[in-house]
């Protein structure tokens, strides 16, 4: 994995945060200074937990688990796709819904609900229900 440099960090604008008005107190000790009402983040810890982050990563990789990436952001969402199939890991590149992890027993069984409406679809069963019926159907 190659080393990456605080000047790299820069130039993509790593060090860029959120407005001053939406922070986190929890993000205190990793902000560097405050200009335009915007956070900098210091880039030397960004950059020490980054290689950090690489360390824990490789280690998962080198055990062949699973990884999920997310980035919901427009700039990210191909790159995440790219690398998630690369690495056959899962991935969230577009809106990122409440409980999806908190709450995972109910949203795997919403998804394979989803899976099996789009097969009856796709069959034809749905053709042979009276409205009624397939109105019921897709309701619950």
């Amino acid at each position: 994995m190659s080393d990456i440099s605080l000047a790299q960090l820069l130039e993509a604008g790593v060090h860029f945060g959120h407005k001053a008005h939406r922070w986190n107190p929890k993000m205190f000790p990793y902000i560097y200074s405050e200009v335009n009402n915007i956070h900098i983040l210091d880039l030397v810890q960004s950059a020490t937990l980054l290689k950090k982050a690489m360390r824990y990563l490789e280690v998962a990789a080198s055990k062949d688990q699973k990884v999920l990436f997310i980035g919901t952001k427009r700039q990210a969402t191909t790159l995440i796709a790219q690398e998630a199939k690369r690495s056959n890991s899962y991935y969230v590149n577009h809106r990122w819904l409440g409980g999806m992890l908190t709450n995972w027993s109910t949203m795997k069984e919403r998804i394979e609900k989803l899976k099996d409406l789009e097969k009856q679809e796709s069959d034809g069963t749905f053709e042979l229900l009276t409205k009624k019926k397939e109105h019921y159907v897709v309701k619950n």
